[in-house]
């Protein structure tokens, strides 16, 4: 079976003027349909570019990436959001809500921006329902704890059922009851789904659920196996 992510010898380097930084240097996976995979390292070590990456958000400078079938690392931007828009749902530390759209309206956003029919309304209050939030469909973020926020991000990354979730630090910001509660809706929610979860997390705890453990250092990968 062709994997949903496959990264090929993958490199991102970035001049400063009087040097290069190499951030990652030859990463090669292959992350298999349904897999929740926990990205782990120090800082510094190549997470979160490696995500980037991944999701399309930068350019390797050199290497390969194949999502759900699709070479996406020559694609000019149009292309690349099309494919952000249909394959892929983010969660960030930081929820990264739109605070003049309500609940409802934030969750709806992606099937709007990708003109993707899948149910629309229906689907949003099936999945803040699902989330706890049945009843707050007409709060604004500026109305709904961190942690309800976070269950509208989670809401929102599912809307247009993405082959594959991409989640960056997504308790970083909450205590550990929220927390605890957003990796149970998370994996709750991949699973139904059966979506493919790639995670960035420093939470040894929270990678202790992940089918798989990628572990960064200097931009290499150092292990790779169960947590």
């Amino acid at each position: 079976m062709q994997p949903v992510i496959r990264v090929t010898d993958l490199t991102k380097s970035i001049d400063t003027g009087t040097h290069r930084v190499d951030i990652l240097k030859g990463i090669t996976m292959d992350v298999p349909a349904g897999q929740f995979v926990a990205i782990m390292g120090a800082s510094g070590s190549g997470k979160s570019t490696l995500l980037g990456l991944l999701a399309g958000l930068d350019a390797p400078t050199t290497g390969r990436i194949v999502l759900d079938g699709e070479d996406i690392t020559d694609l000019a931007e149009d292309d690349l959001a099309r494919v952000r828009g249909r394959k892929i749902g983010f969660v960030f530390q930081s929820y990264q809500l739109i605070p003049t759209l309500t609940a409802e309206e934030n969750v709806l956003l992606p099937a709007e921006l990708s003109n993707v029919a899948n149910g629309g309304i229906t689907r949003s209050r099936e999945l803040l329902t699902r989330v706890g939030l049945g009843d707050r469909l007409d709060h604004y973020p500026v109305q709904l704890s961190g942690g309800e926020q976070q269950r509208v991000a989670l809401a929102r990354a599912f809307m247009v059922q993405p082959p594959i979730l991409m989640a960056d630090e997504p308790t970083g910001n909450l205590d550990s009851e929220n927390g605890r509660q957003i990796l149970d809706l998370l994996i709750g929610l991949n699973h139904e789904q059966k979506t493919t979860l790639v995670l960035v997390t420093h939470d040894r705890e929270l990678a202790a659920h992940a089918d798989r453990v990628i572990m960064l250092k200097d931009g290499k990968i150092i292990s790779d196996g169960k947590p």
